[in-house]
């Protein structure tokens, strides 16, 4: 009798956003990558908004996670020490043009969704590896709509107004205007499934989600100065930040209600402790280096959990 031949399965890795504090995600994925190997072999879909884009593209394209650890203590932290949104778009757009240089979506090594939002529209505009992805338009689908990865990344990493807009141009000519796509998906696992079930075609039994946020912090306090001269500024960071986590926690929830069955580990501790305090565009590498390690205490805690799926 001839062998059933085993149905494959649908691996997705989704990267939440969050600024600096990527580094909560680089230390879980130092320790799945420990478990499973090279994160571009083990996963057919990696998802990732804003930093999670980041991570998201290096990983597609092949990185190993401690390389990438570098490459955020190099360049994002020279990002978030700015204050102005002009020199921090700058910083962006160097870290973008040093890291990813002038590769295209053509060059990934697994398939990839940089999830970014449409300012005009306010809608999300994902970019995607493969054309068995695309939910519609198959024939003139183009990779990343023809765009380099280092200027979708930096459109999904664009958090207005403490950077600027990003304006790429698609290989049909057109000029589109982008933000962060936290701004419509900072957590983008509902945008990876919907590629899996409906267009990719996997039965819910056969996909297996891995859901990486960034960690949940205290808002860190400022001194009486610090605060009377930036108040408006402080504002602004803790509303977009509360505005991410709101957007974060709705898309977990309704991943719970519409996707219950399928088999899912969601990992982003929350953190109370004073001395956690931190936000997205924290750039003291000491407490980031705090965040790598929670992050690698958050792996072990769902180790059991991870090792069932994986």
């Amino acid at each position: 009798m001839a062998e059933t031949e085993e149905p494959k399965v649908c691996r997705i890795l989704s990267l939440d956003g969050g600024g600096a504090k990527g580094f909560y995600t680089l230390g879980v994925l130092r320790g799945i990558e420990g478990m499973v190997g090279p994160l571009h072999k083990r996963f057919d879909l990696i998802y990732g908004t804003s930093t999670g884009s980041i991570i998201a593209a290096l990983i597609a394209l092949g990185h190993p996670v401690d390389e990438i650890l570098e490459l955020y203590k190099s360049h994002v932290v020279e990002v978030m020490k700015y204050w102005l949104p002009g020199n921090k778009t700058a910083a962006l757009e160097a870290l973008a043009a040093d890291v990813f240089k002038d590769q295209d979506f053509t060059a990934t090594k697994t398939n990839v969704g940089i999830v970014s939002t449409r300012w005009a529209f306010e809608t999300p505009m994902i970019f995607k590896t493969s054309v068995d992805q695309a939910h519609g338009d198959k024939p003139n689908f183009v990779p990343g709509f023809g765009c380099k990865i280092s200027d979708a990344v930096q459109a999904s990493c664009s958090a207005y107004p403490f950077f600027r807009k990003k304006t790429v141009t698609t290989s049909d000519g057109e000029a589109i205007v982008l933000i962060d796509g936290g701004y419509c998906a900072n957590n983008p696992t509902l945008y990876a499934i919907a590629d899996a079930t409906n267009a990719l075609k996997f039965d819910r039994k056969h996909i297996r989600v891995v859901s990486v946020g960034v960690g949940e912090y205290p808002a860190p306090k400022k001194s009486v100065f610090s605060a009377m001269r930036w108040i408006g500024y402080l504002f602004t960071v803790r509303l977009l930040q509360r505005v991410l986590e709101i957007n974060t926690q709705s898309m977990n929830q309704l991943r719970h209600i519409l996707f219950h069955d399928i088999d899912t580990v969601r990992i982003s501790t929350r953190y109370t402790e004073p001395e956690m305090a931190t936000d997205l565009f924290e750039h003291d590498l000491t407490k980031l280096d705090q965040l790598w390690q929670r992050g690698r205490q958050s792996f072990r805690e769902y180790e059991n959990a991870l090792r069932k799926i994986l």
